[in-house]
């Protein structure tokens, strides 16, 4: 898989990026799914949520340095094989959060639908859904990127 660059309009993707911070802040630390009952106990535990967490934060890491100083001049973020996979996971990570963190009052068959007017929603709740939209766009971009790489190969 080649290096994909993708430019982002700054006005829109720029307000989202507080939603995406603060996410990834509440995630420190802990994992943004839940272990398995079977993993709950002590030892086990440690093996299994050790690695997990390592990955997340290295995945969130990753996600929030897309956007920095030169994302900020440019509107350019950028993937390739090396990150694509941690972003992927970094991306999940925090749409989740964010569902669980912000949009808790919307129903799922509407977010799975699109059924939502964001129009209707007060400003931190569109902020939140806008986020977790922008979110899952750039997980189908990655995706494909990665399923063109997978068939050229």
């Amino acid at each position: 898989m080649k290096r994909i660059e993708v430019k982002l309009g700054l006005s829109a993707v720029a307000p989202l990026l507080d939603v995406i911070k603060e996410a990834a802040d509440s995630l420190a630390g802990r994992l943004a799914v839940a272990l398995p009952d079977f993993a709950q106990d002590g030892e086990l535990r440690d093996v299994w949520a050790g690695p997990l967490l390592e990955s997340q934060n290295t995945g969130l890491a990753q996600l929030l340095g897309l956007f920095d100083s030169d994302f900020f001049k440019t509107g350019v973020i950028a993937f390739d094989e090396e990150n694509a996979t941690s972003l992927l996971r970094a991306c999940a990570a925090v749409r989740l959060q964010v569902r669980t963190q912000f949009l808790t009052a919307l129903p799922d068959e509407a977010m799975e639908t699109g059924a939502v007017d964001p129009e209707a929603l007060d400003d931190g709740t569109r902020k939140a859904l806008m986020c977790y939209l922008f979110l899952a766009t750039m997980q189908e971009v990655i995706i494909q990127h990665l399923e063109n790489s997978i068939l050229e190969g």
